[in-house]
Order: C-alpha cells, then sequence, then structure tokens
C-alpha cells in the first residue's frame, strides 16, 4: 500500500523533521564516557602493601577524579616510578589500569636508566594483576610516542624531574620543552594531561632549586605547559600545604608525604 502526503500535511511535518534533525548532534553530543571507577580499583584485593601505605597521603580517588579520568580512556602515566629511594614501580599505573576498565589502557613510561631488575619485576607482577597495563622504557631523547594515542596522561611528582640531573643515577640532562612537545604531540585533541607536583618559592634557577630540592615553582611548571600548547583548565588545592617548609629536600623523612603540592589538569585543545 502506497501511503500519500498531503501539502497541509507536509507544511505540519516540515518544521517537526527540522527540529529533529537540529536535536539529533546535541543528543550525541551529550553522551560522555561515565568517569572511570577510582575507588574500586583502589580498594581492589592484591594491591601490594608498599602502594596501599601512600593512599592516604597521596589521594588517589580524589585526585584522579578531579583530573577527569574515564572508563575506556587509553592513559600515559610518565616517570611510573623506580625502587627506593623514590617511590614503588606502578604505583599510578596499577590503579589507573583497573580503573580505565577492560576497554581502557594503561602505558608506563619509565627512564630507562632509571629502571633496574628490582623494578622490572614489580612491574612484571603489576601486569599479571592488571593485563590492561604495559611497560616500556628509553632515555628521554629517544622516548617515542605514537601522535594522538593518549586520552589522559598523568605526571605525578616527577615533572621537576625534566629540570634534574644526576651523575650517581646516571640522568642526564633533559630538555623540558623538547620533552612537552613530545607529550602534546601524543596527547589526543581535547585530551586531558594531569600534573601533581612539590611545589618551589618563587625565584632562583630551576635546574638548581630543582637538584638541590626535588620542588618546582608552580609558575615555571604552568609556563611550561602553556607554552607547549596546552591549557590550563583547573587547579586543586586537595594536596595543598601551607606548613610546609618550601627550603626542605621533598624527599626529607620529616616532611616526605606531606608536601606543599599542586595539582593541575592541562587540556589539549581540540
Amino acid at each position: 500500500m502506497i501511503v500519500t502526503i498531503g501539502e497541509n500535511q507536509m507544511r505540519i511535518l516540515k518544521p517537526l523533521l527540522l527540529s529533529l534533525i537540529l536535536a539529533a548532534p546535541l543528543a550525541i553530543a551529550t553522551v560522555q564516557a561515565a568517569p572511570a571507577d577510582v575507588r574500586a580499583a583502589v580498594a581492589a584485593p592484591g594491591r601490594p602493601a608498599e602502594a596501599v601505605a601512600l593512599d592516604e597521603s597521596r589521594k588517589p580517588v580524589e585526585v584522579l577524579k578531579f583530573l577527569g579520568l574515564e572508563q575506556g580512556d587509553r592513559a600515559l602515566d610518565l616517570f611510573t616510578g623506580t625502587t627506593a629511594p623514590f617511590t614503588r614501580v606502578g604505583y599510578y599505573a596499577e590503579i589507573m589500569g583497573r580503573a580505565v576498565g577492560p576497554k581502557g589502557a594503561v602505558v608506563a613510561w619509565e627512564p630507562a636508566n632509571l629502571l633496574d631488575d628490582a623494578g622490572k619485576k614489580n612491574f612484571a607482577s603489576l601486569i599479571a594483576r592488571v593485563p590492561s597495563a604495559r611497560l616500556i622504557s628509553s632515555t628521554a631523547a629517544d622516548l617515542t610516542l605514537d601522535p594522538a594515542s593518549f586520552d589522559f596522561v598523568l605526571m605525578h611528582l616527577v615533572y621537576h624531574d625534566t629540570y634534574w640531573e644526576n651523575e650517581q643515577f646516571q640522568f642526564p640532562r633533559m630538555d623540558p620543552h623538547a620533552f612537552l612537545a613530545k607529550i602534546f604531540a601524543a596527547t589526543k585533541p581535547g585530551g586531558i594531561v594531569g600534573v601533581v607536583d612539590h611545589v618551589a618559592a618563587p625565584g632562583g634557577d630551576t635546574r638548581a632549586v630543582v637538584r638541590k630540592l626535588h620542588r618546582i615553582d608552580p609558575a615555571v611548571l604552568r609556563a611550561d605547559f602553556e607554552r607547549a600548547g596546552f591549557k590550563l583548565e583547573a587547579e586543586s588545592d586537595l594536596l595543598r600545604n601551607p606548613a610546609d617548609d618550601h627550603s626542605k629536600l621533598s624527599l626529607d623523612p620529616a616532611i616526605r608525604g606531606k608536601t606543599d603540592r599542586i595539582i593541575y589538569r592541562f587540556r589539549k585543545p581540540s
């Protein structure tokens, strides 16, 4: 049977059809990925006791919620961590790997000169718990990442190390701007880069301050990221500590885990 539509009916239907067509993109645009289930990831059984012990001071649930990690994200954890005297390999890689769910993944990068056999063994155990995680290692100069391949990038207490150099650990001088250019290229348009770092007092030569204190002036950090092309979207005082003595080494046992820390959420423009 053929149904015909008269001229008067078309006059009525046209505005309705037009409104539906115009509304369709809006409906699609409002569909967003669900937030990552960080709380369940942190509470998951099997996490090493040394990692669990860091949760109270690092507040990973609140930090990743603020930064906007989502289910299904492909995440990059830069300077994922080393053995003592720094921190455990893969602390955030494990949490993010669990939190992004089965459709997501996490890539953890560690400078080759800081990754020892114990660190490799630790991360192998992590992969056994979280198969969606994988470890890559290279010098900073040789780091190669696929363009526009990450939804979410995290630099937790490590950006200052792009200004660090140390003969004992065979850690050569890096070029912070060249390093950030690689990260900018590897981040998807609209992607997030979260940065948490120890606060240094303003002033002084950045490399000298970092070498002495393992801290960085937030103004320097922000300027570096904005120069690279990222836009500062938000900052949080979740880990700020006005009582912190900014003249102390951030690794000093008297202040470690209690330093004044800035949290920035940067975004790569779409």
